[in-house]
Order: structure tokens, then C-alpha cells, then sequence
């Protein structure tokens, strides 16, 4: 490992023109993800419609939220172990016919007027177990397919892709297709199942994980050996290895920390736009739309963005804003001011997501990726849980404005704690590691 490297070259920016291109093995990735996007937000929209057209018990219609939460916290790491022991293309493929199969179960139950809540949320199960996985393996396999040099620039189309179906479309769609008929918007997700099963499958290639010389702890690994390894064993060494890594291990935290504070942000959103900004729904929508809009603006452009200002003014930068929309959450009663707060968080979430997922694609050993991409998955997962609920509690008890003090104070301790991690040399380090070469020295 070396340091000092420049690291607007390291970030995306490819002297041969040649290297530019992602290649036709990540455009059958990206639209077997966009597709799989735009089914899962369909599902998102149209699943608390129909829970809530059958009945008004908040507890069951709060329980979607839960059941789709829970694999996440159950199968994240061992998903990860599972992801490291076989081919992760042949794995994809299996879990989108799985989740196919699963909801065209409930897609037949709801179209032939036969809808259970019992069935559906069996399925929201199913599928997001499924998700866990399937997550976890597609950050492995940008990792084989990509080049080192355009990681950025690959990550910035899959989150773009990923924001223009679940942040954009899935909506207005979403309610369009369940006001024809409640069963459609599943129908349509059962398809784009399909669909990503079709694109993953024609990536040419094997993709099982291949151990370097050493294993991540310094030890060789023989075949016997992983024959012989327990699947707690494989989930606590790729857990061990990511908190070994200093800004990874930062990193991770991070998010798991501030998604709790951006949960509990978006859980009472909808109460804020109404009591203090007398906002309807569509202004309550359009909120949504400025966050969903500054993800694809930061999609389209992320990778010479990152190049522009490197990676650690990237993250940096993406701190403040943090801090700054929960200021301005907590405090303004301008509809117009926080719409542009929300544009410029979605900007930072989508640059921060592409420098996080890069910077472990650059870092990791790959026969170590699926599982040290699931413990940030877990991680991540775990905030969002405990988010929902701090959101709602802390509005109750202190006010709405309450999450929104709390998510600043957060952000600017998180600031002053971690501002010296996210130094020139370190990361210009980190995007100068060869994975291959990796050990668990943090």
C-alpha cells in the first residue's frame, strides 16, 4: 500500500478512452437491478394500500413495515457467508426465480379475488429475504465485472437506475396500477422478477469467489478447510475483517448511525409538512420528489464529481449538508428552502453511497466481499429499525421538531469525531489497496 496518490485519478478518470466503457456485462447488470428496482417499488407503494383497504388496525398495517425490515436483521450475514461460498451469477438467478415464483403466488391470489394478509405478508418475506441476498451478491459481482477504475463511475449508473424506479416512477405508477386493479402493481413486479433473471443469466463467465493465497486471517485455506468452516464462523470473519479497516469501519458505523437520525427524520416527515409548512399531499409528495431528484442528478454526474473534489472533500462535504438539513428540518418554515435541503441530500447520499460501496469494492478481498458487503447491509438495516421507532417517539414526547434537533446534534458530533479519518492520505491509501493483497490489519 502506498500513499500520497493522486486521488482524482484513482476516482474514475481513465486516460484510454477504451476504459470508459462499463462494459456489456454491467449494462445487463444495471438493468437486471433497474428492473428489480422498479418491481420492489411498485411492492413498496401498493403493499400498505392493500393492507389498509382491508383494514384499519394500525398494528397490522404498521406489521408491512416490520415483516419487510426483518429478513435484513435475520439473513444479512449469513446471506453474506452464502454469497461467498458459491457463484454469485448462478445465486442472482435462483433468488429472482425464487422471488418470481413467489409473487406470482400472491399476484394469482389477489387477481383471482382471493387476497389473505396472511399470504401477503409471507410473501413481503419471502422477497425481501431474497433481497437481502441478491444486494449483497450484485455489490460482489461490480467488484469482478468492473474495472478498478470506473467502480465510481458503475456505482453512480446502479444507484442512479436504482433512484429514477423506487424514488421517481414506482410511485404515481404504483397508485395508477393498484386504482385499476389491487393485484396489478404485484403482477408488473412479478415480471421485472423475471426480467432480472433473464439479464443476470446472460453474463458470461464463472463468478465463484476465489480465495487468495491467504485467507483474511493470514492463513492458507485449503479445500478441506471450507468443508469444514461454520457459517458462524465465515460471518464473524468478514465482520472481524470490516471492523479491522479503519475507514471502512468508520464508514459503516457512520451509516448505521445517521440512518437512525434520517429514519427518524422521514418517519415524521408528513407531520412536519403539515403542521408547520401547511403542506397537502402533493406538496407532502413533492418534498420526496426534490430528495429522489438530487439522487439522479448525483447519479448522472457522481463519478467526475468525486474526481473533481476527491473522495475525502466528498465525504466531508457530505457531513455538513447532513448536519445542515436537519438545521434546516428543525428550524425553517420555508417549504421552498427545505425542498432545496432535500435536493442537496439526495445529491450527498447518492456521492456518498458511490464513494462507500467503491471504496470497499477497492478494498476488500474478493472471496471476502459478499460477506463484508452484508455486514454493512446489517448495519445499515439496524439504524433504519431503530430510526422508525426513535422518530416517532421523540415526536410525541417533544414535539415534531424534536428528531430534527436530535439529527443535527448527531450530525455535528459525527463531524468533530471522524473529520481526521477521512483525511487526504488515508483515503488516497485506501484507493491505492490492492484486495487481493488485503489482510485484517486496520
Amino acid at each position: 500500500m502506498t500513499t500520497g496518490v493522486d486521488e482524482s485519478v484513482l476516482a474514475g478518470e481513465s486516460g484510454e478512452e477504451g476504459d470508459a466503457r462499463l462494459g456489456a456485462a454491467f449494462a445487463k447488470l444495471w438493468g437486471s437491478s433497474t428492473a428489480s428496482a422498479l418491481g420492489s417499488g411498485l411492492t413498496t407503494i401498493a403493499t400498505p394500500l392493500l393492507v389498509a383497504s382491508r383494514t384499519s388496525d394500525p398494528l397490522i398495517v404498521a406489521s408491512a413495515s416490520a415483516v419487510a425490515w426483518l429478513p435484513w436483521l435475520l439473513f444479512a450475514l449469513p446471506g453474506g457467508v452464502l454469497v461467498d461460498r458459491v457463484d454469485r451469477r448462478r445465486l442472482m438467478v435462483a433468488l429472482d426465480w425464487g422471488r418470481f415464483a413467489a409473487m406470482g403466488v400472491l399476484s394469482l391470489t389477489l387477481l383471482t379475488g382471493h387476497p389473505s394478509i396472511v399470504v401477503l405478508y409471507s410473501v413481503l418475506f419471502l422477497i425481501n429475504t431474497g433481497e437481502v441476498v441478491f444486494r449483497s451478491a450484485a455489490q460482489s459481482l461490480v467488484q469482478t465485472v468492473v474495472p478498478r477504475p470506473l467502480l465510481e463511475r458503475a456505482n453512480g449508473w446502479l444507484t442512479g437506475g436504482t433512484t429514477l424506479m423506487q424514488g421517481v416512477l414506482s410511485g404515481p405508477l404504483g397508485g395508477l396500477l393498484f386504482a385499476v386493479t389491487a393485484g396489478l402493481p404485484f403482477l408488473v413486479n412479478t415480471g421485472t422478477y423475471a426480467a432480472s433473471a433473464l439479464l443476470i443469466a446472460m453474463v458470461a463467465g464463472s463468478f465463484r469467489p476465489e480465495a487468495s493465497s491467504a485467507n483474511a486471517d493470514g492463513d492458507a485455506d485449503t479445500v478441506a478447510d471450507k468443508g469444514r468452516r461454520s457459517v458462524w464462523r465465515d460471518m464473524a470473519k468478514g465482520f472481524r475483517w470490516l471492523m479491522r479497516q479503519r475507514l471502512l469501519r468508520t464508514m459503516a458505523l457512520l451509516i448505521g448511525l445517521l440512518n437512525v437520525t434520517l429514519t427518524a427524520a422521514v418517519a415524521v416527515l408528513v407531520l412536519l409538512a403539515k403542521e408547520r409548512l401547511h403542506l397537502g399531499s402533493v406538496g407532502y409528495g413533492v418534498l420526496f420528489s426534490c430528495m429522489a431528484v438530487g439522487g439522479i442528478v448525483g447519479s448522472a454526474i457522481g463519478d467526475r464529481l468525486v474526481a473533481w473534489c476527491t473522495a475525502t472533500w466528498t465525504i466531508r462535504i457530505g457531513l455538513l449538508i447532513e448536519a445542515a438539513m436537519h438545521l434546516a428540518l428543525a428550524t425553517s418554515h420555508s417549504a421552498w428552502l427545505l425542498g432545496v435541503m432535500l435536493f442537496a441530500f439526495g445529491v450527498h447520499g447518492v456521492l456518498w453511497g458511490i464513494v462507500a460501496n467503491s471504496l470497499r469494492q477497492r478494498m476488500t478481498p474478493p472471496e471476502l466481499m459478499g460477506r463484508v458487503s452484508s455486514s454493512n447491509l446489517f448495519i445499515a438495516a439496524g439504524g433504519n429499525c431503530v430510526g422508525a421507532l426513535l422518530g416517532g417517539g421523540l415526536a410525541s414526547r417533544f414535539g415534531v421538531a424534536a428528531p430534527y434537533w436530535v439529527g443535527f446534534v448527531v450530525a455535528v458530533g459525527v463531524i468533530a469525531a471522524t473529520w481526521h479519518v477521512f483525511d487526504r492520505e488515508s483515503v488516497a491509501a485506501a484507493y491505492a489497496t490492492d484486495p487481493a493483497q488485503a489482510t485484517t490489519a486496520g
